[in-house]
């Protein structure tokens, strides 16, 4: 490879190009914003700061031990997180892997795609000011991408929406509240000198969602004024798509949310943008790109896959006359093994599938456990 072009400098466009650049290989950044703050909690977990340990080297971040589940007919749950989720500002985040990005010896350029065009089997990247030829492509230029012809074909369906607030405000734990028949969240995140509070789902309009998230920071006493509103669009992939997904093609590979990689349950996408933009440039700089789809798979594809079966069930059955997300919060109230289940699924370190596989060979003693077992095996179950 002589030129490699990263479109996108989010986590998975940074990464990306550190591992291309830091291989000897010229490597050309493209982003119209580069650090950008966006409408998400910014939580990274475990299974992402044990993996990437400068990430909890940066001191970017608040540290966070408590999480507090709510729903409206089964009140509050508290789960003490063992494992700390990491929450960084989005903006600052980004900027941390643009400089190492930028140490690796990428160029970073700060300006809008208009297009790419294949010609003579190369890229020609097209910019509001300049044409940059490229052997190769990577593209990671998120959920809306606009440039068709590479990364996951979006069906309708496949996307939710997040909406946030910046409050200028301040709380030690995050809190999560779920809605009956709301496939999704309301979010409360505390970031190093403010709180994101947000909501993302799918299914709903988004001035309806707006709605419901301002009632519920009403309900909380969390202000509006002074705080900066955001909206986004994250990939939720269908399981149709999970099976068909576009994640490769001549001369490019698709990473983080141009390649749908993103958790249908939580929609947390940190990691496996990190992750994915690591494989795509280690093999790229290795000029084994054909690799990449395979590994995409082995590594988390088919439990992702697997998790948007498993997102329906979670936020819109019902387990005993009741929302299966106020029979979540009930049983983890009381449940041990529960307790640390929803802790491994927090810290990133249970991948649905082996959550399958325990509930399906286990077997309990005490009343409460064997209730908790049969909600969970109603949860993974594949019919």
């Amino acid at each position: 490879m002589k030129t490699v072009a990263v479109l996108g400098g989010g986590p998975a466009g940074a990464v990306a190009a550190r591992q291309v650049a830091a291989a000897g290989v010229r490597t050309v950044l493209f982003d119209e914003k580069l650090a950008w703050e966006k409408p998400c909690g910014g939580g990274v977990t475990f299974k992402a700061y044990q993996q990437y340990p400068f990430l909890l080297e940066s001191g970017l971040y608040r540290r966070v031990t408590n999480t507090c589940l709510h729903t409206r007919e089964a009140g509050a749950a508290r789960l003490q997180l063992d494992k700390p989720m990491l929450i960084f500002s989005r903006r600052d985040l980004n900027q941390l892997l643009l400089d190492r990005a930028s140490e690796a010896g990428a160029e970073l350029r700060q300006t809008r795609v208009l297009g790419i065009e294949r010609s003579g089997g190369r890229w020609i990247v097209r910019t509001s000011s300049e044409e940059v030829a490229a052997d190769f492509a990577i593209v990671a230029t998120g959920a809306r991408n606009p440039l068709r012809s590479t990364g996951t074909r979006f069906a309708a369906g496949d996307s939710m929406t997040a909406l946030g607030y910046f409050v200028p405000d301040a709380q030690e734990h995050i809190d999560i509240e779920f809605f009956r028949q709301f496939e999704g969240y309301v979010w409360v995140f505390p970031r190093a000198d403010h709180l994101s509070v947000g909501i993302c789902g799918k299914g709903e309009p988004a001035p309806a969602m707006r709605a419901r998230l301002e009632r519920y920071m009403e309900k909380r006493g969390l202000r509006r004024e002074g705080a900066t509103f955001y909206g986004h669009m994250l990939p939720s992939l269908e399981a149709g798509t999970w099976r068909s997904n576009r994640l490769a093609g001549e001369g490019w590979l698709a990473v983080g949310d141009a390649g749908g990689l993103v958790d249908p349950v939580t929609g947390e996408g940190i990691y496996y943008a990190m992750r994915s933009g690591e494989l795509a440039g280690d093999l790229v700089a290795a000029e084994t790109p054909g690799d990449y789809t395979a590994a995409i798979n082995r590594e988390f594809g088919g439990d992702l896959a697997y998790a948007s079966t498993l997102a329906r069930r979670l936020f819109l059955g019902r387990y005993l006359f009741d929302s299966n997300t106020a029979r979540l919060i009930q049983f983890l109230r009381r449940s041990p093994r529960l307790h640390s289940i929803v802790q491994e699924l927090f810290a990133g370190t249970m991948p649905y599938l082996d959550l399958r596989k325990q509930i399906k060979d286990s077997l309990h003693l005490t009343l409460t456990e064997i209730g908790v077992n049969v909600f969970l095996r109603r949860m993974v179950s594949e019919g």
